[in-house]
Order: structure tokens, then sequence, then C-alpha cells
């Protein structure tokens, strides 16, 4: 309610200074902001301090005249006895209070809507696409991808939830010359296995796992020595490899609860006819060009630094042109909005996937590319050192064995996907209030084994009138339960689950110093059957939102 609220006040502020300042039409709409302190109240502006320059006053004056003009107009709403007062602070805000009745209207809310509470249909069905992990199947997956996954499963999570209607597609690598490395590297320690001597090609698989699949290669070709080893056809290993490395890549990423919609192969859709097909209809668009015998994409036209091969001199074509394929066939499978999820590896390859797509007729902002950071491991204190190629790595698979799903996942989600983060295996195993993920879920736990000492004494949360809910802290879960729409918002205008992460952890502190301060079932059984109607809606925001991210709601610890 009080997410709908704001927006009622801010419309209501913005159209009262068009018409009080109606010669100065470029003023700002105004916008509210949740305010960090209850000092400042529920609602602060910095309206006049965006405005102070235009009207060439100093921001407090602005603020001043700005406070006068939004009280008259409050008092003509029908809402003006959900507003306690209007202040200004310097250096120019506009700091509003809320009544306690509009505050008490925000457990209505929760406890009407549910698990439906924060959802929205705002998002109309557009049709979004988030293509994350994305793995070339070359080795099981590291905890690069791992992270990556986290992130585009929350993302796509929160996008459902909101109303659009979100598609999760992994896009598998099984073509180029690192799929031809995985067979030769195969055949190689099939080759030594046999007791034969091999040379790892330059830049071959080198992991403990290339010798397991030789091994079960072997094994299911019935191959008893080199003689059967050398009539098998050189393209088997690599088909072998890929088919078994995907097995294990999609039950890692099941057993993590991220599970696509579409599996997209490069060598299905980025086929020589669609290769053709594009390459034709760039070259009529103009933005294909023949030099040093050479394949060219104009892509500086689009702001790239510069213009990029697509097919080189001995006829083969770069990584680019199946990409280019890529994107075109996503485009025609209607969907409104791509969101790519990436390595840092690729954050230079950005401006020409961009320049591609306004090549081919669409916006720029119809395509988003996420770079994730890195994630170092740290075991006892010590960075583990990974390395896909020398098979130096911690899978997904060991993260998820070692600490589990849950808190693998919130750990990956713990920093902005354009952080680096730190992962400690020791503090994520914590059952204590020093692991976040644990604190969370705690508090969603500690709310059940509350409900179930009402139970016992046959006490009912109350389901409206809240007003013996008057201390600080009351007021301050209430709030906080209050903002998890707006929370979700962010999270989508900023492409990044981080923010709801982060309100978990500062709802189950908000709740513990509630749960520490004031008894929610006590001699006055009236303000029991209200606080009890506050915890259990705060179970409902953590649920929800643990929910989003991918992660269990425990009803014990």
């Amino acid at each position: 309610m009080l997410a709908i609220f704001r927006k009622q006040l801010e419309d209501c502020l913005t159209e009262s200074l068009k018409t009080s300042h109606s010669a100065h039409p470029d003023l700002p709409a105004v916008k509210l902001d949740a305010s960090g302190e209850p000092a400042h109240g529920e609602f602060a502006s910095n309206i006049a301090l965006k405005s102070a320059k235009l009207l060439r006053k100093s921001p407090m004056v602005v603020a001043g005249e700005f406070c006068t003009i939004f009280q008259q107009a409050i008092i003509q709403t029908t809402f003006s006895h959900k507003i306690a007062k209007i202040e200004v602070k310097a250096p120019g805000f506009i700091n509003l209070f809320l009544t306690p009745i509009a505050i008490y209207e925000t457990i209505e809310e929760i406890s009407r809507k549910g698990n439906d509470y924060g959802r929205s249909v705002t998002g109309k069905g557009t049709k979004i696409q988030i293509e994350f992990v994305s793995a070339n199947p070359t080795g099981p997956l590291s905890v690069a991808h791992a992270r990556q996954a986290a992130v585009g499963d929350a993302l796509a999570n929160i996008c459902d939830f909101l109303g659009f209607e979100t598609s999760r597609e992994y896009y598998i690598n099984d073509g180029g010359n690192q799929i031809n490395l995985l067979g030769e590297s195969i055949q190689c320690r099939a080759i030594e296995l046999l007791g034969g001597q091999a040379q790892l090609p330059e830049n071959g698989y080198q992991g403990a796992y290339v010798r397991d699949m030789a091994k079960e290669f072997i094994a299911k070709a019935n191959i008893k020595d080199m003689a059967d080893l050398s009539s098998q056809k050189q393209v088997s290993f690599k088909e072998y490899g890929v088919d078994h490395l995907l097995g294990v890549i999609r039950k890692d990423l099941e057993d993590f609860n991220v599970h696509f919609d579409c599996w997209s192969y490069e060598t299905k859709v980025a086929t020589p006819e669609h290769i053709k097909e594009v390459l034709t209809l760039l070259k009529e668009k103009g933005f294909i060009y023949e030099q040093d015998g050479a394949v060219w994409f104009r892509s500086t036209i689009y702001g790239d630094d510069k213009d990029r091969v697509v097919r080189k001199s001995d006829g083969t074509h770069t990584y680019l042109l199946p990409d280019i394929v890529y994107h075109k066939n996503k485009y025609e499978r209607g969907f409104d909005r791509l969101i790519n999820i990436w390595g840092p590896d690729h954050h230079g390859y950005i401006p020409r996937i961009k320049a591609a797509v306004q090549a081919l007729g669409y916006g720029p902002q119809s395509l988003d590319v996420l770079i994730v950071q890195l994630a170092t491991i740290y075991r006892d204190g010590n960075p583990v050192s990974m390395s896909t190629r020398r098979g130096e790595f911690i899978s997904l698979r060991e993260v998820i064995n070692e600490v589990g799903v849950d808190a693998a996942r919130f750990f990956f989600l713990m920093r902005h996907l354009s952080a680096h983060l730190d992962f400690d295996l020791a503090l994520a195993k914590k059952e204590s209030p020093e692991n976040p993920v644990y604190y969370i879920q705690y508090a969603h736990a500690r709310i059940h084994s509350i409900n179930k000492k009402a139970n016992e004494m046959g006490l009912k949360p109350k389901v409206t009138d809240f007003s013996l809910l008057t201390t600080l802290e009351d007021l301050e879960l209430i709030k906080k339960l209050g903002i998890f729409p707006d929370i979700l918002w962010i999270c989508y205008h900023e492409l990044d689950p981080y923010a709801l992460m982060n309100y978990l952890q500062e709802l189950a502190m908000v709740f513990h110093k509630f749960y520490d301060q004031n008894r929610v079932i006590g001699d006055n059984l009236n303000l029991s059957t209200e606080r009890l109607a506050l915890v259990n809606t705060t179970k409902i925001v953590l649920a929800n939102g643990l929910r989003l991210l991918g992660l269990s709601v425990p009803e014990k610890m």
C-alpha cells in the first residue's frame, strides 16, 4: 500500500507544481524516496534541489515555497488524513510524515494479497528473453557460470512476478574449434589409457574429467585395443564429449534450481543456409564489404571502435557471424527485449553485437548485455586458483555438495553483479547470524514457531485496526514491509537481483530487532493479535522474497 500511496502522492504533488509554476514547464516531476531515518519521515524529495537553478533561488527558499504548495494541494485530496506533516530540512529536502493509519494499511494489504504481494501486471506480457550461463560444453560448470546462473534465474523470477513473459535460454556453442579441441583431448587420453603415447593439442583440456570421459568412451564403445580405437571416427570423440558434458551441466543446473525454457544449439541455429541469409541481408543494407580477401561487418556505423571480420580469408567465419544469426533468430521468435548475461571476458564484445542488432533493424534499447564479474572462492582463508583448461577449478557441483543450494545461490547474489565476489565456503556453512542466508531463513522459521504457540493458545491474528502497534520497532517493521514492491522494480530497472537480496537482509535485521524489543504473545491479548498479524505479514514478505531468489522457505532451523 505504501508503494501505491507514494505514487498517488507523487502525481498529486507534480500536478500542483505544474499549476503553480506553469511559466516553468521544464520543472522536473516530483520523486519521493523512502526515507532512511524515522526523523526524516516516511518519504523525502529533492525536487527543490533539482529546481533551484532553474528558478534562480536557493534550494531552501524553493523548498519552503514548494512545501506550502504541497500542503495546500494535499488538503484538497481524499487522502489528506494520511499525511501527518510536511517539513523542510537543509540543504533543501522536503520530508513527508505519514499518520499511523496510512502505515497500518500495509498490514491489511499484505494479509489480503499473501503470496501475490508485490506481484504486478505492469509488464503487460512483454516478452523478455534472458540468455545466461551458455557455457561451452567443454567441462563442468565453474563458479563463474554458477554466479551467472544464480543472477539470471533470480532476475527471470522477478520479471515474471512483475508481469513480463520471461523465457530462460541456454545457448550451446557446439561448433567451433573449442569443441574440436575437446574431442582431440578425449582421444589423447583414450590412447594413453590403452597404453599408447599421445601429446595433448595446444590449448587442449587437461582436467581429470577428460580422462574419466575417455575411460567411459572406451567402455561404451567396447574398445579393447588401439586397433579398435583407431577405427573410431574422429567426430565420435567430440560428439560423445558434448553429449556427456551437456548431461552433467543439465543435472548440475537442475540441482541448483535453475530450469531453462529453451536450449538452443549453435549447429542448429547458425546453419550454413542461415549464415548465408544473414550475409546477404547485411550486404543489401550496406553493412558488408570485402577487403584483403576477408568479409567485413561495418560495425563502426553504430559506434564500434573498428569494423569486424565475419569471414576470414581462408573461408572460415569468426564467432561474430553465428552470433548475429542467433540474435536474428531471437527476434524472429517474437521477443520484445533481449537480455544477455555474459562473463567479464566478453566485455569488449558488447559494441559489436549491439551494432549487429541495429544493423538487423532493431533498436539498441531492445538488447541489454549484463557482465557478471568473477567470483573468488576462499577455503580456509585462502583463494582457490581456477583454470578450466588446466582442470584446476572448483565446480558448481562441488560448491553445492559443500555448502548446499540455498547458501550457494545466496552467496552468489551477495554483491552487485558488476562487482567482484569473494565467496567464503566456511561462512556459507555456518548456522549462525554471521551467515546472511541463515539469518534470513531463521527469521521465517522463528515466525512459524510463534504461530505454533499462538495456535496452541487459540490466538488468531487481527485483520483490521492496528492502533496498538505504536512502538518504534512496530512502525519500522511495517514501513520496511511496505517497500517490498518498490524493491522488485529497482531490481528490474537495474537488471540486478542484488537489491532484493540486500532488502531481505535488512528486513530480517529489522524483524529480529522488533522481536528482541517486543513480546509478540503477551498478557495484552489485543496487542498480541495485532503483533501476530504483523509477524505473519513479515513471514509472507520473507517467503515471497526467498522464492524469487530461488531459495527454500524453511519452517524450522
